[in-house]
């Protein structure tokens, strides 16, 4: 079969920003890269596509989002969400095992969530599997069945379906988690400060609609005591251990040091918490409610330092998202409304102009977003870099282009946004999975080719 080369004079190898060809062959539909060469090398049977100056990046790949099904589809579902991570250059997706129903703790809903996405996937997926209050007995049987690590709460996740684990019922989990050799996500909150926190509130009669009563609602003590709870369960147990969207700053030294004692720990944050400041966050502004909240603008910058000193190793969106009635914007009212941020087809071009105003460049973008949420997710071999005998998956991008985030670029469900009127830099041009395009110029590829990633 014909050969693909795929120039530009910017690509992001693991080797660095250089001109080159990427070059694909369609071998029985594997698509995966045969070489990256000079431009002047091209194999002379190539069909050539020059994108010029714009960037070439690995297609990224989102470890942590909620696409809702089965079961809550009317939330978001694969095929809206797979859409939008194809705008936003994603090509891979792990899937939460919470808001769908039945939850991801058990084979047989492994199967359902299977059934569900069959056909209606722009992108690769993955499922992560659910350690809840009762399912010991499903983990290594879901580790069997393809799972490629485990997800759990120690705090109630604000939803029924997925009951969280108390101390005792972690500790009964471990041991079958450790012996699958995946990692354990961990929503890392203890109840305790948030439910002291809230008994104060409602003696104070606190408004609700003022962002500061939600952010007091769940303080940095929260995260901290639990990051210290699954610190030691870690030494214990020796498991793998991975945080989940870390919004306390003040956690990363303790973080830093459990890493150079040698515990298998890695750490995530997400866009919002790198975008957003509470100091900027107007009162009744509900949809930029999320558990862990938004913490202060001081905190913001100190969670980009664990960035550069790779305390933080990746960032993943969180996608998180709901009718657009559950944010109770008419009610403004930061206690009832859903908590989480929708952002799976923005999160490129608000990383990156971020990231960009602090120093950062593309090559840390590649690695926050493609290959260590790649390897984590366990697909490190053939997802999250531009090489030899990876998939062809990548994204043209503009980073110097900018834009005004509206409706019609939100492509998932319910086009509701706390970004909605930001200015943002970095535009997707196109994003190829397995080296065929699946959206360029803001046009879906007429077929799903998205597949279940092996690990």
């Amino acid at each position: 079969m014909r050969a693909q080369a795929f120039l530009s004079r910017r690509i992001v190898t693991p080797d660095g920003i250089r001109p080159a060809a990427i070059i694909v062959r369609q071998d029985v539909d594997c698509g995966k890269i045969d070489g990256i060469v000079p431009a002047n090398r091209l194999p002379a049977d190539a069909e050539a596509h020059d994108f010029g100056d714009s960037v070439i990046l690995p297609g990224l790949v989102d470890s942590h989002l909620h696409i809702n099904a089965p079961g809550r589809s009317e939330w978001e579902g694969f095929e809206t969400a797979t859409r939008a991570a194809a705008a936003g250059g994603y090509t891979t997706l792990v899937d939460m095992p919470l808001n769908c129903l039945p939850p991801t703790a058990t084979v047989a809903a492994l199967a359902a969530k299977r059934k569900a996405a069959q056909g209606r996937c722009w992108v690769d997926w993955l499922a992560w599997g659910g350690v809840v209050n009762d399912n010991q007995e499903h983990i290594e049987a879901l580790a069997a069945a393809g799972v490629p690590g485990f997800k759990c709460f120690l705090i109630h996740p604000g939803i029924d379906g997925f009951t969280m684990v108390t101390e005792p019922e972690l500790r009964a989990a471990l041991p079958q988690v450790a012996r699958t050799g995946l990692p354990l996500l961990v929503h890392a909150e203890l109840p305790g400060p948030v439910e002291e926190a809230s008994r104060r509130l409602q003696d104070e009669e606190a408004d609700w609609s003022r962002y500061s009563t939600y952010l007091e609602s769940r303080p940095e003590a929260a995260e901290l005591s639990a990051i210290r709870l699954l610190l030691s369960l870690c030494r214990q147990y020796k498991f793998r251990l991975h945080i989940v969207h870390l919004s306390a700053g003040s956690a990363l030294e303790e973080l830093c040091a459990a890493r150079a004692e040698g515990l298998p720990v890695s750490v995530e944050t997400c866009p919002h918490y790198l975008h957003f400041c509470a100091e900027e966050i107007s009162d009744g502004a509900t949809l930029c409610k999320c558990a862990p909240p938004i913490r202060s603008r001081e905190n913001r910058e100190r969670l980009w330092q664990g960035l550069k000193d790779g305390v933080i190793d990746l960032v993943a969106t969180d996608h998180s998202p709901c009718p657009p009635a559950m944010k109770r914007l008419d009610e403004r009212n930061f206690k009832t409304a859903w908590g989480g941020i929708a952002s799976l087809s923005l999160a490129l071009p608000l990383m990156w102009t971020e990231a960009s105003q602090r120093g950062f460049n593309l090559t840390d973008l590649t690695r926050w977003m493609a290959e260590a949420p790649a390897l984590l997710a366990g697909c490190s071999a053939n997802k999250g870099q531009l090489a030899e005998g990876y998939d062809a998956d990548f994204v043209v991008f503009e980073p110097e282009a900018e834009f005004k985030v509206t409706e019609d670029r939100l492509y998932y469900r319910h086009p509701v946004s706390p970004y909605l009127g930001k200015r943002l830099r970095g535009m997707v041009k196109a994003t190829y999975l397995r080296g065929q395009a699946v959206f360029s110029d803001g046009q879906f590829s007429a077929e799903a080719r998205g597949r279940e990633v092996d690990h």
